[in-house]
C-alpha cells in the first residue's frame, strides 16, 4: 500500500487534483476563522456551549465549529444541502421537475434553481440568526451583539449569505477540478474539525484520573469497531443477476454478457439520521425561544439520553429510511433502463415483473439497513454516557466521514488503475458514497 500511495504523486493530473483540493480546503478553513463583524465570538461560543442538545449544536458540528466562532462561514454549505434535498423531494411530487432531473439540460436547470433556493435560504437563516442574537441577554463575556439595529442585521445577512455562496463555489471547484465530491468534502472537513481537541481533552482526563486507562482502551476498541462496521455497511450491496443478450450492431457482434445490479443496504445514505436528528431536537430548540410550561415539560421528557428520546429517534430513522429510499430509488425506471439496453433479470419478464422483483429485493434489505442505522446512531450516545467521555461522535458524523473518505479513495483508486498502477488495496475495490 505504501508503494501505491507513493504512485499517487507520480501522476501529474492526479497530483494536481489533490493539491488543488488541499488548497481549496485551506481557503475554507481560513475562512472559518474570519469573524462576522459586530458579533462577540467568545460570548456566542459560550451561549452555544449551553445549547449542545439543540439544532444549533447539530448545525455547528456540520460547519466545523464556524457557527460558535461567529465566522463568515457560520452557515457553511448547509443551505445548499437543504435546497438540494428539497428539490430532490419535489421531483417525486411534480412531474415537471421529475422530467428535468432525467435530462442533461434539465439537470443544469434544476442546479440553477437550487442555487437560487440556496441564496433565499441563506438570507432567511442569516436574518433569523441576527434577530435571535440581538434578543439574547449578555453572557459573562459580555453582550453577544456589539451594537444591535438595522445595520447589524443587514451586515450579518450580507456576510453570512456571501460566505455560503463562497463555500458553495469552493465545493463546486473541488468537484470540477479537484478530487472527490466538493460539497461532501467540505462537510467532511467540518466534521473532523474538533477531533484533535477532543482527543486532547480525553488524554488530559485520563492523566487527571477522571477516566481510567481501561475505559480509554475500551473506548478506542469500540470506536474502531463502529468505524469498521460503518465501512462494511456503506460498501454492502445486494447483487441482482442481470444478463445482456448477444446482439449485432452494424458489423460488430456482441456476445451475451452477465453482470449484476447492486442495491446498497444503505440506499438512503445518511439522510434518515439527519432528518430524524433534526426533528427530535426541535423541542429543545423551541424551548430556547418559547418559555411555555408545556414546551419545557416536553424538553425534559425528550432530553437526549432518555428512553423516550431514543425510542422516538429510532422510530424516525426507520420511517425516513423507508420514505427517502422510495424517493431516490425507482424500481420501474431501473427496469425500463434494463429493457432499453437489452438487459434482463433471469427468470423474470422484462418490464413490470422485473420492477416488482427489484422492489421486493429492495424491501428485503431495507429493514436490516434501517435497524443498522439505528444502532450506528444510538451507540455513540450510549458510549458517551457509560464512559463519560468529553466529546460527541454521532452516527451522522461517522457516516459522513466514512462515506466521503471511501468516495475519495475510490476516485484515487480509479486514477491509479486507469494508468496501470497498483490500486490502493490489492484485490479489492473501494465503493464510496457521496453525501445524501
Amino acid at each position: 500500500m505504501t508503494g501505491s500511495f507513493g504512485s499517487i504523486f507520480k501522476i501529474p493530473d492526479l497530483r494536481r487534483k489533490i493539491l488543488f483540493t488541499l488548497g481549496m480546503v485551506v481557503v475554507y478553513r481560513l475562512g472559518s476563522h474570519i469573524p462576522t463583524p459586530g458579533i462577540n465570538a467568545q460570548a456566542l461560543g459560550y451561549m452555544l456551549g449551553q445549547m449542545r442538545g439543540t439544532v444549533f449544536g447539530l448545525y455547528d458540528i456540520f460547519v466545523g465549529g464556524a457557527l460558535s466562532r461567529a465566522s463568515i462561514f457560520a452557515l457553511g454549505i448547509m443551505p445548499y444541502i437543504s435546497a438540494s434535498i428539497v428539490f430532490q423531494l419535489l421531483g417525486s411530487v411534480f412531474p415537471y421537475l421529475e422530467r428535468l432531473q432525467r435530462e442533461e439540460e434539465g439537470r443544469k436547470k434544476v442546479n440553477q434553481y437550487t442555487r437560487y433556493a440556496t441564496v433565499a435560504l441563506a438570507i432567511i437563516q442569516s436574518s433569523t440568526i441576527a434577530i435571535y442574537l440581538e434578543s439574547q441577554p449578555a453572557t459573562q463575556f459580555g453582550p453577544i451583539v456589539m451594537q444591535s439595529g438595522f445595520f447589524f442585521r443587514l451586515l450579518t445577512i450580507i456576510t453570512l449569505t456571501s460566505g455560503t455562496m463562497l463555500a458553495m463555489w469552493l465545493g463546486e471547484q473541488i468537484t470540477d477540478r479537484g478530487i472527490g465530491n466538493g460539497i461532501s468534502f467540505l462537510i467532511f472537513i467540518g466534521c473532523l474539525d474538533s477531533t484533535p481537541q477532543d482527543i486532547g481533552r480525553t488524554i488530559a482526563m485520563v492523566q487527571a484520573g477522571e477516566i481510567s486507562w481501561l475505559a480509554l482502551v475500551l473506548l478506542a476498541a469500540v470506536v474502531f469497531a463502529v468505524y469498521a462496521g460503518v465501512v462494511l455497511l456503506t460498501m454492502a450491496v445486494l447483487k441482482i443477476p442481470v444478463v445482456y443478450q448477444g446482439r449485432v450492431v452494424g458489423r460488430q457482434m456482441y456476445r451475451e454478457h452477465r453482470t449484476h445490479l447492486p442495491i446498497r443496504v444503505w440506499t438512503a445514505g445518511v439522510i434518515p439520521i439527519i432528518f430524524a436528528q433534526s426533528l427530535v431536537v426541535f423541542p429543545s430548540t423551541f424551548a430556547q425561544f418559547i418559555k411555555a410550561p408545556w414546551l419545557q415539560s416536553m424538553q425534559r421528557i425528550l432530553s437526549a439520553g432518555g428512553w423516550l428520546y431514543d425510542l422516538l429517534y429510532a422510530a424516525l430513522i426507520i420511517f425516513f429510511t423507508y420514505f427517502y429510499t422510495s424517493v431516490v430509488f425507482n424500481a420501474r425506471d431501473i427496469a425500463d433502463n434494463l429493457r432499453k439496453y437489452g438487459g434482463a433479470v433471469p427468470g423474470k419478464q422484462a418490464g413490470e415483473k422485473t420492477a416488482e422483483y427489484i422492489d421486493r429485493s429492495l424491501t428485503l434489505i431495507m429493514l436490516p439497513g434501517a435497524v443498522s442505522l439505528v444502532i450506528i446512531a444510538l451507540l455513540p450516545s450510549f458510549l458517551m454516557n457509560a464512559l463519560r467521555v468529553p466529546f460527541y461522535f454521532g452516527g451522522t458524523t461517522l457516516m459522513i466521514i466514512v462515506g466521503v473518505a471511501l468516495d475519495t479513495l475510490q476516485q484515487i483508486e480509479a486514477h491509479l488503475v486507469m494508468r496501470h498502477y497498483e490500486g490502493l488495496v490489492k484485490g479489492g475495490k473501494f465503493q464510496g458514497r457521496r453525501f445524501g
